[in-house]
């Protein structure tokens, strides 16, 4: 599918972008090129093929949610710079 350079000059102007007039003729092929392989993709018979989101089979590598205490919330409190009772203490940052 051809784009004429006016078209490319179109696109280019609505994403505020300038190219030489070399570049518009570059674009225009290349964006042909483009818009001719999904052309190519559309005539693809896909009736046996299951949707899916992803190509690949995804599972979770993550590792089991398991709570564990690592550092006692007194231990964390006393390697504080600054805190107050059950908190830490942070320099006011909202005015």
């Amino acid at each position: 599918m051809a784009i004429s350079v006016e078209e490319v000059r179109y696109i280019a102007r609505l994403a505020r972008l300038e190219f030489s007039e070399e570049e518009e003729r570059m674009l225009a092929e290349q964006m042909g090129e483009v818009l001719d392989y999904v052309a190519k993709l559309n005539e693809l018979d896909t009736r046996d093929v299951p949707p899916m989101s992803h190509v690949l089979d995804l599972y979770n590598v993550f590792r089991e949610d398991v709570v564990e205490q690592r550092i006692s919330h007194e231990d964390a409190l006393r390697n504080a710079p600054d805190a107050d009772s059950d908190y830490f203490r942070v320099p006011k940052v909202i005015e």
